[in-house]
């Protein structure tokens, strides 16, 4: 017979020095347990090149040389997040959740293959985004976070520092899976 593992919900957000990985780089990865947001993780990394976008910078707040001297070699952040995630999965399935889970996803998912040659969520995530579209039966255009009703949001600020986004999707998520009957 087969088991059927739990599922631990693991609420991921990333900051980016542009809109692909490869050309560029991944700066910072935080996440947290949906059901249990004390338990996070937080690192941010050497950049791979010095391309970036100007946006993306300034929204991230972060610097390339500052994170050349102080990131972690993208090896060991990657190392780090996988454990972390083996460690609060506790023997579970991890899945990985995001609002706009595309973007988060795409980083995320080459950082760890790149570096790792294997991710810890397998080849798939969820998005919250999707979820909230499936739920309350809106279209796409819907489903931005000025669109998404209030009685869903998180009551934290988003800060564009990954762990704090991190956790603010988490409760948008928490919000989401809780309420049993949604009217659009």
């Amino acid at each position: 017979m087969l088991m059927k593992k739990n599922e631990v919900y693991i609420s991921v957000d990333i900051e980016a020095s542009g809109p692909v990985p490869g050309e560029y780089s991944m700066l910072s990865v935080g996440a947290c347990v949906v059901y249990d947001t004390a338990q996070t993780f937080y690192a941010e990394l050497k950049p791979l090149n010095q391309q970036f976008v100007p946006a993306a910078l300034k929204v991230a707040g972060l610097s390339l040389s500052e994170l050349a001297e102080t990131g972690l070699e993208p090896r060991v952040g990657m190392t780090q997040f996988e454990q972390w995630v083996q460690t609060v999965a506790n023997g579970d399935k991890p899945v990985f959740v995001a609002f706009n889970a595309t973007f988060d996803w795409m980083f995320t998912t080459y950082y760890f293959h790149r570096f790792l040659g294997r991710n810890p969520f397998g080849i798939s995530g969820l998005d919250v985004k999707a979820y909230y579209m499936g739920k309350l039966d809106t279209s796409w255009g819907q489903t931005t976070k000025q669109n998404i009703k209030p009685r869903f949001m998180s009551k934290r600020k988003h800060t564009h520092n990954a762990l704090d986004d991190a956790l603010e999707q988490a409760e948008l998520f928490r919000n989401l899976l809780e309420h049993e009957k949604c009217l659009a």
